[in-house]
């Protein structure tokens, strides 16, 4: 398994994310269900970058690896809006 592969493509990965949920976000969507849909866009394109990146996993271990990572990528990134809502002033546009 090529982690560097795994570990430099996963930042791209986030840029997308943060890009979705922004765009999502721009429609009106907020509170928890934002944050709820920033975890999910991060599982599913994170667990889709693992398939593509090392090929369809076999067995338990495998497919285990592929949700951890995915719920890394959407932990990630929801967990960066908690954080930065509770920090910085809200903008008004």
């Amino acid at each position: 398994m090529n982690f560097d592969n795994l570990l430099v493509g996963s930042f791209p990965l986030i840029a997308v994310v943060f890009g979705l949920v922004e765009f999502i976000k721009s429609l009106g969507l907020k509170g928890q269900w934002l944050t709820i849909i920033s975890l999910l866009l991060g599982l599913v394109f994170g667990m889709a970058f693992r398939v593509s990146s090392f090929g369809v996993p076999i067995g338990f271990t495998g497919w285990f690896e592929v949700v951890v990572f995915g719920l890394a990528i959407g932990l990630t990134t929801s967990g960066f809006y908690k954080f930065i809502d509770a920090r910085l002033p809200e903008v008004k546009v």
